[in-house]
């Protein structure tokens, strides 16, 4: 179960509680809203995410009006554990990149692993472009490509920054998928080589030959030891619960101890950028 799956069942028990408390049935709180009699047990169960007009309807019925604004706080925090990314792109793109960056200024130590893209931090302004394109063709994102970019690229002055660490991990696949022209990806390729020496980044690739010890199944941020960043196809999930940080942080461990540093990732890197062909 995750951060957010945890956060919205301890949200449908307290409300269980007020019910019950309040001496009323699941039957009885639907019908003095006109609710279906369902959306009490989905709620209470999990299943279903409450509304502010939910909530405040739900204290006030149960006669306890005066704990609407704790309980839409709690429905606050499970929805920064859960964006989806429409909401979140909805003051552009270039304030998500803001908000990462903040997050990023924070943290000591970052540890990234990804299995399809580059890492944000390393990315060139053309493969940015690609990448940040995407989002607003698909995800239907407000249109603020450049500066956008711009800010990603912004981002990456906390590479040098004194006192902070960054470890990065990645498939060979993140050097080989046709994510953008082939001269971009070389050009993207070029800048990984080079990452690979800053005395701040610890740069890892898992090649092909290499046996993975666990699958591969999505890239994550892990903030010091403290937050986890995931992002699936629709929305970014924040997870904050030691157990499963932790969980991430042993995945993370594994995947890294099969990774090629410094001058084998250097030349796979260089191997993979010899190859390229213009697209026909």
């Amino acid at each position: 179960m995750s951060t957010y799956e945890r956060a919205r069942d301890a949200l449908g028990i307290r409300l269980r509680e007020l019910r019950r408390d309040a001496r009323l049935t699941g039957q009885q709180l639907a019908e003095a809203h006109g609710w279906h009699r369902t959306k009490i047990y989905k709620i209470e169960g999990g299943k279903q995410t409450p509304s502010d007009a939910d909530l405040e309807a739900w204290a006030a019925t149960c006669h306890v009006p005066e704990q609407t604004p704790e309980l839409i706080a709690a429905l606050r925090s499970l929805e920064g554990q859960y964006v989806e990314f429409r909401r979140m792109f909805r003051r552009g793109m270039a304030a998500q990149q803001q908000t990462f960056a903040e997050a990023e200024a924070e943290a000591a130590i970052i540890r990234n692993f990804e299995s399809c893209f580059v890492p944000g931090l390393l990315q060139t302004p053309e493969y940015a472009r690609y990448r940040l394109q995407e989002a607003i063709t698909s995800d239907g994102a407000h249109d603020d490509l450049d500066e956008s970019v711009a800010a990603r690229m912004a981002r990456q002055q906390i590479l040098y920054a004194p006192g902070r660490r960054f470890h990065f991990v990645i498939t060979e696949s993140v050097l080989r998928l046709q994510l953008c022209p082939p001269e971009v990806l070389a050009g993207q390729l070029d800048k990984l080589a080079v990452a690979s020496t800053l005395r701040t980044v610890r740069f890892g690739v898992i090649p092909f030959t290499a046996a993975f010890p666990v699958a591969p199944v999505h890239g994550f941020w892990i903030f010091d030891d403290r937050w986890v960043s995931v992002e699936t196809v629709t929305a970014a999930l924040t997870v904050t619960q030691a157990p499963e940080v932790g969980t991430y942080l042993r995945t993370f461990a594994r995947l890294a101890d099969v990774a090629i540093y410094g001058r084998e990732a250097r030349a796979l890197i260089e191997n993979i950028a010899d190859g390229l062909e213009p697209r026909q």
